[in-house]
């Protein structure tokens, strides 16, 4: 059968899997089935006031995470000066003891980095612009020189920024994931509302306010009330209302407590969308969106403050300096006909934490290079695997503490061979993957369960070989699985864990989307060029691997699926499309190819929407598992996701609830979700966005394209939701042009990140 992946409509001959067609495509509503008009009739009162287009901007920035969006977390905070009332704190969680001991783990290898005799300075292998931009930074943060330095102003420059504390412990830089894990006491949090009853906000921000702030949280709210905006889901507007009832004709659009805190809330939203930096025009151009008159000096305050950090991108100042000179001497313009006013290079601005982890990171990596024993002979071990690629990463491997591997679904097998090869030479080898089934798929491939952990597992020892007398990771060869979605914090945690000599392998398909937090791991270590890329010759099978292939070089053919491997299903509108899907989950697929709906994931473009996430599992429960939600609305049975942390997707299904919390199977192991968590950690998984499934695999993949998700749209996007299937994609079409152009037209939005540089000064695959 031709499977018409442009949206064309099929010919109904080639539907028949479709129950109750009619010959215009449409499925025919059936008598006597009131579930499933109760289930599209349910999908439309189901779905928030959220544009589809609005989600979609949060899913093509690869930060569609499944606790909240970040505009629907900020209308949950209600308007401040208005009172509404915002969701209560989140109580600490296993999650929140995972991310504590994370940073003691951070704690005690830094002590030891300190204790060795030969320390690796920040920074001390890099050379020519990388080497003059980085102590360019280090000469604003301990204020030899202002901020202004690196901008092009005129004008004198205020006073230097504060002085950094005294040699303070380098992972305490990195603020934690979740703030809410530090202790907050009865009295700061009865303090923090006090003042947030004077200012007209929620009293529910108390505890996250003492909780972020810290015991001084009240008194500090008070003097700078726009101190607001470091909580999750405060916008600007309510933090200037909240201000105004404190300070009242005081305050001002210009108030340099104000400004700061808006270049950190820039900031702060700017690594939501992936970034690690920000271009510093654009932030002088959001700025000016916020009613602030000199948006220049506003950056130049906020780094004096020390409130973020200025770098620049590209020529090292001193260079810069000479090419102004030159300019002023000879009276020329550059070739693009800027004069020699004009800022002779690229300032980015930055978050000390993402600073802190891109150099530590960098400097990680490195030191994995230079310490491994590159005359390793693996030559027999290369031999005897079972493809020609998985025998170059084997050799690779061998020779390089550092090695990219590329490839598609059909790719993993490779990595997997390595770790078999690598524990078949008595060395301590591991895989690691972002999911418990991707963890599934690569024990199987491995033919060892013991071969294969979740990343955060091993990162938490929750699980794996355990960790040396230094704190060291006790392992030989690490291979991390769907390396795309390695966010620059939890990289450079896993770098730091790794002993002198250990061998790493990020391996993954580039054309997925990126990670849910901030930075592009994968991609910049593959454009530096700084370690052997071995990309994978083997092809994934089949009409899905051929359409998918397509789709990773901008092509959206048309592909032969004679065994209904692909399939268009064209609707008008957002409620046909909800409706079909429940169709195909409920009967469709089931009925025709034998796979269960269980075993059948509906996957769509953002949680919003007439056809998001949350109007299809509401359709789709009401169908599959009806009942009264009487479990903080999920009832036994509930298929759902679990989040413990922040991009991190957890499948599941509900079992029961007792005053514990919400008990859940994922995966095979019992889950207790405490009751205040159950909101915020937990949502039904009928259907999920593409940053959701990401890194996992189901029999049936059912994509959901209504019209209004035609902005949403972007290659990796419909790269990664189309890759899902393993045996069969039904794509519910409803977007017309608008996807094949998404796949020509519409890459993957390039963040802006500043591990690119660190790592160009690494040695070359080919340096000895």
């Amino acid at each position: 059968m031709t499977a018409h992946s442009r949206g064309e409509a099929p010919d109904p001959s080639a539907e028949d899997h479709e129950a109750g067609e009619d010959a215009g495509g449409r499925a025919a509503d059936t008598p006597g089935e009131p579930a499933e008009e109760g289930g599209a009739g349910g999908a439309e009162g189901a779905g928030d006031d959220t544009k589809g287009a609005e989600d979609a901007e949060d899913a093509d920035d690869g930060t569609d995470r499944v606790d909240d969006d970040t505009e629907d977390g900020a209308e949950g905070a209600g308007h401040l000066e208005q009172g509404h009332e915002a969701p209560a704190a989140p109580a600490p969680s296993e999650a929140e003891a995972e991310l504590a001991a994370q940073r003691e783990l951070r704690e005690r290898i830094e002590r030891r980095k300190a204790e060795k005799e030969g320390p690796i300075a920040a920074g001390a292998k890099l050379s020519g612009p990388a080497a003059d931009l980085l102590a360019a930074v280090r000469a604003v943060e301990s204020g030899e020189k202002p901020g202004t330095a690196f901008f092009d102003s005129p004008e004198a420059a205020p006073a230097p920024r504060r002085a950094a504390p005294a040699a303070p412990a380098a992972p305490a830089a990195r603020a934690p994931e979740r703030p809410a894990t530090r202790a907050v006491s009865t009295e700061a949090a009865a303090s923090v509302a006090e003042v947030l009853a004077e200012g007209g906000a929620p009293e529910t921000l108390a505890r996250p306010a003492a909780a972020t702030l810290g015991e001084g949280a009240a008194g500090l709210l008070r003097d700078d009330p726009w101190q607001l905006l470091s909580l999750p889901g405060v916008r600007p507007e309510q933090a200037d209302g909240f201000a105004r009832a404190l300070l009242g004709a005081e305050c001002g659009p210009d108030d340099e407590r104000r400004t700061s805190a808006l270049v950190g809330w820039l900031l702060e939203r700017a690594a939501l969308r992936g970034h690690t930096a920000m271009d510093a025009d654009e932030a002088r151009k959001a700025l000016g969106g916020f009613a602030v008159t000199d948006p220049a000096g506003a950056v130049e305050h906020a780094v004096a403050e020390g409130v973020v950090l200025v770098f620049q991108d590209g020529v090292d100042a001193a260079e810069g300096e000479e090419t102004a000179e030159d300019t002023e001497e000879t009276g020329e313009s550059s070739e693009d006909g800027a004069g020699g006013g004009e800022e002779p290079v690229r300032v980015l601005l930055g978050l000390d934490r993402y600073a802190l982890a891109e150099e530590s990171l960098a400097d990680g990596l490195a030191r994995l290079v230079n310490s491994c024993e590159k005359g390793t002979d693996w030559t027999e071990a290369a031999a005897a695997a079972p493809s020609a690629s998985a025998g170059e990463l084997i050799r690779a491997a061998a020779t390089s503490g550092l090695v990219v591997h590329s490839g598609g679904e059909s790719a993993r097998a490779e990595p997997a061979a390595l770790v078999a090869a690598a524990r078949g030479l008595g060395l301590r080898a591991l895989g690691t993957t972002h999911s418990p089934d991707g963890q599934r798929r690569l024990a199987a491939s491995a033919g060892d369960p013991e071969a294969a952990l979740t990343l955060s597992a091993l990162l938490s020892g929750e699980g794996g070989p355990g960790r040396d007398a230094d704190g060291a990771l006790a392992l030989d060869v690490l291979v991390v699985l769907d390396a795309p979605q390695l966010d620059v914090e939890t990289a450079a945690m896993l770098v730091e864990s790794l002993a002198d000599g250990t061998r790493l392998v990020l391996s993954g398909d580039p054309g997925v989307l990126g990670s849910a937090g901030a930075g592009r791991v994968f991609a910049d270590v593959i454009a530096s060029r700084a370690c052997p890329h071995v990309v994978s010759r083997t092809p994934d099978p089949g009409p899905i691997g051929e359409l998918v292939s397509g789709i990773g070089i901008g092509e959206l053919a048309q592909v032969e699926a004679p065994g209904r491997e692909v399939v268009i299903v064209p609707v008008r509108d957002a409620g046909e499309a909800v409706h079909r899907t429940v169709q195909l989950v409920a009967d469709s697929v089931p009925r025709a190819l034998g796979v269960p709906s269980s075993d059948t994931q509906v996957i769509t473009v953002g949680h919003g929407g007439s056809a998001g996430t949350t109007a299809l599992n509401a359709a789709l429960k009401q169908r599959l598992n009806p009942g009264p939600g009487r479990f903080g609305g999920f009832d036994p049975g509930d298929r759902v996701v679990h989040v413990p942390a922040p991009g991190r997707v957890i499948p599941g299904a509900v079992v029961s609830a007792d005053a514990e919390g919400l008990r859940l199977d994922c995966a095979g192991s019992p889950v207790v979700v405490p009751q205040d968590r159950v909101e915020t950690s937990v949502r039904h998984g009928w259907a999920l966005s593409a940053h959701q499934a990401a890194g996992m695999r189901w029999p049936a993949a059912v994509v959901v394209l209504p019209g209004d998700a035609a902005q949403g749209l972007s290659r990796p996007w419909v790269y990664t939701a189309f890759s899902r299937g393993e045996r069969h994609l039904s794509v519910v079409h409803g977007v017309d042009q608008a996807l094949p152009r998404a796949v020509a037209e519409v890459p993957a939005q390039q963040r802006t990140t500043r591990l690119g540089p660190l790592l160009e000064a690494l040695p070359t695959p080919d340096a000895s």
